[in-house]
C-alpha cells in the first residue's frame, strides 16, 4: 500500500477499523438503511446497475471507501471528484444523488452499521470518546462529495438524536423493498454454489437492521431466526479475529490496487466519471 499524506493516519479509528474486510459482509446492512430513505431508493431504482451488475457496484462502492480511508489526499480527492461528477445526472422529479440531506443520511449509515458491527465481531465496547472521534472522521463520507460540514450533525450526541429520529420518521416503500430485492437476491456467478454465503449475508443483513426499518422492509424475524444470527455472531467472535491482520486486510488491498489503476486511467481518460451507487458510468470498467 502506497505510502503518503492521506485523509487519516493508521491510528485513526477510521482506519483501525475500516481496514477490517469482514465489515464488507454488513455492507447490506448499510445499503439497504441508505435506500430505506425514499429518495435514495428511488435514485438507486432509476439509475442503477446494481441488479444487473452487483459485483461492478461493490467494487465500485468499495474502492471509494478504501480510496478515502487509506489513499493519498490527492486519490481520496481525485476519485470524489469522479463520483460527484458521475451523481451529477443521478435526478429525478424529487431527488437529486448530491443533495446534502442525502449525503448526510448516507454517510450515518456507513458510521451506524461500522460501529455496530466492528464492537459485536471483536466484542469490544468502544468509549464515547472513540465514538466520538470515529464519528468526527466518518463525516468525510458526506463532506469529500460536496457536503457542507454543517448540514452534519456536529458532535456524536447530536449524530445520535438525528439518527434515532431518522429511524422512526423513514417510510419504506415499494420502490426501496425492489430494490432490496435486488440487493439480497442478486444474480452471481456460480449459481447455487452461491447459496450458502447468500443466505448467511442475508441473516446477517436482517439482524443488523435496526427493528422499525426491518419491519418496515417486511422481513421475518422470529425467534428462530434470532438464534441463527446470534450462532453466525458467535462463530466470527471466534474465529474471525484470530486470523491475521494481513489475511484481514486483503480486501482493501485488492480493491485499493484495483481503484488505483482505474484512477490512473482517468488520467489518460479524464471525461470518465464513476459512482459509489451504482449509478451511471463505471470508471473501472
Amino acid at each position: 500500500m502506497t505510502e503518503g499524506e492521506g485523509l487519516f493516519r493508521d491510528g485513526d479509528l477510521i482506519r483501525v477499523i475500516g481496514r477490517e474486510g469482514v465489515l464488507i459482509a454488513a455492507g447490506g446492512a448499510a445499503s439497504l438503511l441508505q435506500t430505506a430513505h425514499p429518495k435514495v431508493g428511488q435514485g438507486v431504482y432509476d439509475h442503477s446497475y446494481t441488479a444487473d451488475d452487483p459485483s461492478r457496484r461493490l467494487r465500485n462502492t468499495m474502492g471509494w471507501v478504501y480510496t478515502v480511508q487509506f489513499g493519498t489526499r490527492e486519490e481520496a480527492e481525485a476519485l470524489s471528484a469522479l463520483v460527484r461528477k458521475g451523481h451529477e445526472a443521478v435526478t429525478g422529479p424529487d431527488y437529486e444523488a448530491n443533495d446534502p440531506e442525502l449525503q448526510v443520511w448516507v454517510a450515518a449509515t456507513l458510521f451506524a452499521v461500522a460501529a455496530q458491527f466492528y464492537q459485536l465481531l471483536f466484542r469490544r465496547t468502544l468509549s464515547r470518546a472513540e465514538l466520538e472521534e470515529f464519528y468526527r472522521q466518518s463525516k468525510v463520507y458526506a463532506t469529500i462529495l460536496g457536503c457542507p460540514e454543517e448540514r452534519m450533525p456536529g458532535t456524536y450526541t447530536e449524530f445520535r438524536e438525528y439518527y434515532a429520529n431518522m429511524l422512526h420518521t423513514l417510510e419504506v416503500n415499494d420502490t426501496s423493498r425492489a430494490v432490496a430485492e435486488q440487493v439480497l437476491h442478486p444474480k452471481l456467478p456460480g449459481g447455487p454454489l452461491g447459496a450458502p454465503g447468500l443466505a448467511a449475508v442475508r441473516l446477517l443483513t436482517a439482524g443488523l437492521m435496526p427493528a422499525p426499518i426491518r419491519e418496515q422492509y417486511g422481513w421475518k424475524w422470529n425467534a428462530g431466526r434470532e438464534f441463527r444470527f446470534r450462532l453466525l455472531i458467535k462463530a466470527l467472535q471466534v474465529v474471525y479475529p484470530r486470523l491475521p491482520l494481513r489475511v484481514r486486510t486483503i480486501p482493501r488491498d485488492v480493491y485499493l490496487t484495483s481503484t488505483r489503476q482505474m484512477l490512473a486511467k482517468t488520467r489518460r481518460r479524464p471525461a470518465i466519471s464513476i459512482s459509489t451507487n451504482g449509478y451511471g458510468k463505471d470508471a473501472a470498467a
